[in-house]
């Protein structure tokens, strides 16, 4: 199972609270919902649906996965939503208890266990990475950090905003580690949106 991050993300590296305001206000956060003026249907939307159609599983950190299932099942009815709310989902947290996961077909990863168990969901029963579906990743900026820095995304999709934040939330690691990766598509949008993905580099 092939693990595939997709996100929003400004020219200055931010991917903090891309839908609206309140979404994620940590460190003082002022801007959220800065997405909003440049989606669109095709470009945009079309990347987050392909990306979905070929999902076997979505993962989520906590906070993402919260903001997710208070929006998407009154959603139902149009044919995305009812694809988030019937695809199974995992939630990376120490702190949900099972009793909390009122989101249809979502599945606990406890945080101290989570790199061995998602190692496990990308290679398998099914065998090597790729042989099956894709784990998509949407958001979770803290959980795509560790995905980087531990070798385990297969592929980045990020819709890069022509806007500046000035500061917020990363996907990218500062560890002091190099990751080569290659450019596999580019699209740009008549609102200025590249929608670049990029896989990990042949090695050699």
């Amino acid at each position: 199972m092939r693990i595939v991050i997709t996100e929003f993300i400004s020219l200055d590296g931010v991917v903090q609270a891309p839908g609206g305001q309140g979404e994620d206000n940590d460190g003082g956060f002022a801007h959220g919902g800065w997405s909003h003026p440049f989606f669109d249907p095709e470009f945009v939307g079309g990347s987050f649906t392909e990306a979905l159609e070929k999902a076997d599983a979505l993962l989520f950190g906590r906070r993402t996965w919260q903001n997710m299932a208070a929006a998407w099942p009154e959603r139902a009815g149009d044919p995305f939503a009812d694809r988030m709310n019937t695809v199974p989902k995992y939630v990376v947290s120490a702190t949900l208890g099972d009793d909390e996961l009122t989101w249809n077909n979502t599945t606990r990863i406890d945080g101290a266990e989570a790199v061995a168990r998602i190692r496990e969901l990308r290679d398998g029963e099914g065998g090597e990475a790729g042989e099956a579906g894709d784990l998509v990743v949407m958001g979770s900026p803290t959980l795509v950090r560790t995905l980087l820095s531990e070798g385990l995304v297969d592929e980045l999709r990020l819709m890069i905003m022509p806007v500046l934040l000035g500061g917020g939330k990363s996907i990218f690691p500062a560890d002091g580690g190099l990751h080569t990766l290659e450019l596999a598509s580019t699209a740009i949008s008549p609102a200025g949106v590249h929608v670049c993905t990029y896989r990990p580099a042949a090695k050699g």
